[in-house]
């Protein structure tokens, strides 16, 4: 199987990465397309001669072809690209807002799987939501898991609408976690912790939270009530942030990121 990559900024990095770390695909069968100089960057073991700057077609002498680039860069990568492309590839897109439909009137394939990764796949932690083109057969779409799946962990989903609800939870999810951090670390310094003190409180709370909710049966809530004992500190926190409706408000944010997502979607996918 062999695989280019076409885009080199941080999804093309992660890509390279996890399918070489992984063993799932070959150094020698990863192909890697950048109208940057591409030398300067990571290799990752792949051979230099697999690197290239400029389209040819014994470049898309492959089976897949991982579109990773900027999706307002699709209009121009298209008209390069086009040519060289048929029926019997694969593709997989990382380009926000841009719709299966389009990716395949525009290069004239049909063979198409949209994805929506999070910024963790960076060390192999993302969430990646995918949805695909009917042309896609049972086998092609469990390949394509199979390499989204060495940057972390997959949901598929069978209606491309999906991926813009998918955007405001995971894809945007992190930095909400990271504002709500901040939040706490600000708290803890406010209560005489040293910043450093405050990050390391922080972050290792995160963390063992959420490990251990994973390893359990429990829901969210019975942890909460398992930690707020009646009359504690936990439930006189947990007071204010409901008087607050702290959480009423979170929802209003992540329905915002949608409609949002919907929006620049349709600016995308506009047709030029």
């Amino acid at each position: 199987m062999k695989i280019l990559i076409v885009g080199f900024g941080n999804m093309g990095q992660t890509y390279a990465k996890s399918f070489v770390n992984s063993g799932f695909v070959l150094p020698n069968d990863i192909f890697l397309l950048s109208r940057s100089d591409i030398q300067k960057k990571k290799q990752f073991s792949i051979p230099k001669e697999n690197f290239k700057t400029e389209v040819t077609a014994a470049l898309f002498d492959v089976d897949i072809v991982i579109l990773a680039v900027k999706p307002q860069d699709f209009n121009v990568l298209s008209t390069q690209i086009k040519p060289f492309l048929n029926v019997e590839h694969l593709l997989l897109s990382v380009m926000a807002g841009i719709s299966i439909e389009r990716i395949q009137n525009t290069l004239n394939v049909e063979k198409v799987v949209r994805s929506m990764p999070n910024i963790p796949t960076q060390i192999g932690q993302g969430i990646t939501v995918f949805s695909a083109s009917q042309e896609v057969d049972r086998k092609e779409l469990f390949i394509i898991q199979n390499l989204i799946n060495t940057t972390g962990k997959s949901l598929y989903v069978n209606d491309e609408n999906m991926l813009n609800p998918a955007t405001a939870i995971s894809g945007s999810g992190p930095a909400y976690v990271y504002f709500f951090m901040n939040a706490m670390i600000s708290a803890a310094e406010k209560l005489g912790f040293s910043n450093s003190e405050a990050i390391f409180l922080v972050n290792n709370t995160f963390l063992g939270a959420v490990q251990l909710q994973n390893r359990s049966n429990l829901s969210h809530q019975e942890w909460i009530e398992k930690v707020a004992s009646k009359g504690g500190t936990t439930e006189a926190a947990l007071n204010i942030f409901n008087n607050f409706e702290v959480p009423n408000k979170i929802m209003s944010g992540i329905l915002e990121a949608d409609k949002r997502a919907e929006e620049l979607g349709k600016l995308f996918d506009k047709v030029n």
